[in-house]
């Protein structure tokens, strides 16, 4: 026989009989599944983590900065917070293509056409 009650705004459910030693098993038999899961879930969040801190490396900076926003300035405009960080990441996408294309020639050295990208 069941008889549901509210409590605190929930419904909990009370069965009568003998049937609280099989509630205890299942009940066991979740937590071990959940400590599981946990853990699983933690082991994974490190490994991700740990990827994303090596795809957040900062690179190594190509411009001088001073340089840059000399010439932004010149051209009237403002520089946004990020806009020099995605001016860096295009330069190294840049030389990335130029270096590709050079091997793709049978050369190991970039020459001015190599950065001209016709895709």
């Amino acid at each position: 026989m069941q008889v549901s009650r509210f409590h605190n705004g929930a419904a909990q459910d009370f069965f009568m009989g003998d049937t609280m030693a099989a509630k205890k098993k299942v009940t066991k038999k979740t937590t071990k599944k959940k400590v599981a899961k946990k853990t699983a879930a933690k082991a994974t969040k490190k490994k991700t983590t740990k990827k994303k801190a090596a795809k957040s490396a900062p690179m190594e900076n190509l411009l001088v900065l001073s340089k840059t926003r000399e010439a932004i300035k010149a051209h009237d405009c403002n520089i946004g917070g990020d806009a020099l960080e995605g001016l860096n990441a295009w330069a190294h996408w840049l030389i990335g293509q130029a270096a590709k294309r050079a091997q793709a020639n049978g050369r190991k050295t970039l020459r001015a056409h190599d950065f001209i990208v016709m895709d």
